[in-house]
């Protein structure tokens, strides 16, 4: 088992010196940096919004189904839950637009 330990350690030491003369120099790295930072940063965007407007679309299909439901139990006061329907409709609906900004916002980075 000694002998098996030594010789991991050894190939280990090894790999561990080779890794140097792989290195990149400063403008490469840079260079690279900001081309993946700026890669990361669409896919980000464009995870964010799919999120956000799949998440929109079950709060928008909740609350049309609750204020169908309400209106049902209570016609007299349709035209009440059907305001509140639509105004609760709207700020969902922002929240999805301003997450779109902030997508834009970051594709153009």
């Amino acid at each position: 088992m000694s002998r098996i330990r030594f010789v991991l350690f050894s190939v280990l030491g090894v790999l561990m010196f080779a890794a140097p003369s792989f290195a990149q120099t400063a403008a490469e790295v840079a260079a690279d940096n900001s081309f993946t930072v700026s890669k990361y940063a669409k896919l980000a965007a464009g995870f964010g919004f799919g999120i956000a407007a799949g998440l929109a679309a079950l709060g928008q299909s909740r609350v049309a189904a609750a204020a169908a439901e309400g209106a049902a139990r209570n016609p007299g006061a349709s035209g009440r839950i059907q305001t509140l329907m639509i105004l609760g409709l709207v700020f969902i609906e922002t929240l999805v637009l301003f997450t779109l900004l902030v997508a834009f916002i970051f594709l153009r980075v």
